[in-house]
């Protein structure tokens, strides 16, 4: 059902999109044309065209907007540096569960929790759940989500560090699709920025209702 609210929303848009085009084409001839009372009754009808569809694509966007059902399990930190693990990059990795969560609720998603007992019995050891995409879906699938994110903190350097996720179907354990991105630093700030980043790449493989704050934006994500 949510498949088809988004290819009618889009059709929708596409095609008023050409009905506008063709609305502009036709006041424009009028106008050079000067027919005072046929551009009024253009513009009259022109404008409740507009209105009626930017209505009916708010609607569609509500009904859209989520009811997906997505679990996130816990990253995992991958510290290659010359000194791996210490305290601040072990309580990073552990906020960033928490900040993708947060922002794909903002979207409307439907965060379905894992028990986090279960999770470290499937968990056979380091990158296990990560490159074992079928036992992270029997988890979710467990759980009653549709989707689950395995995700992982890569620090190659002390310099900046990537955002990794395996996004997987819980039904068949089908990999979705691999997400990389850097963030650079350690500030709670940029590590946000990098989950905005992330948070918009699930979206767009699934329901593209995720609209990031502005690049300028100075949020900080608090626990």
């Amino acid at each position: 059902m949510r498949q088809l609210l988004i290819a009618l929303k889009q059709s929708l848009y596409d095609h008023q999109l050409s009905i506008w085009r063709r609305g502009y084409i036709k006041l424009t001839t009028m106008i050079l044309n000067s027919s005072t009372y046929r551009v009024y009754f253009m513009i009259s009808h022109f404008k409740k065209s507009v209105l009626f569809s930017l209505v009916l694509l708010a609607l569609l966007s509500a009904n859209v907007k989520a009811n997906t059902r997505i679990a996130i399990l816990d990253f995992e930190l991958s510290d290659v540096t010359l000194a791996p693990g210490i305290p601040a990059e072990i309580e990073r990795t552990g906020a960033i569960k928490a900040m993708l969560e947060a922002e794909l609720k903002k979207a409307g998603y439907i965060i379905i929790p894992i028990d986090l007992a279960a999770q470290h019995q499937a968990n056979a050891g380091f990158g296990y759940l990560f490159n074992h995409n079928d036992v992270a879906a029997a988890l979710a699938r467990k759980a009653g989500a549709e989707y689950v994110l395995v995700g992982r903190l890569h620090k190659p350097s002390f310099l900046f560090a990537y955002l990794m996720g395996h996004l997987i179907k819980a039904n068949d354990g089908g990999l979705i699709e691999n997400y990389v991105v850097e963030t650079k630093g350690g500030e709670s700030r940029l590590t946000l920025k990098a989950v905005e980043t992330l948070t918009s790449k699930i979206d767009y493989n699934l329901d593209k209702s995720y609209s990031p704050p502005p690049p300028a934006s100075k949020s900080v994500y608090k626990p």
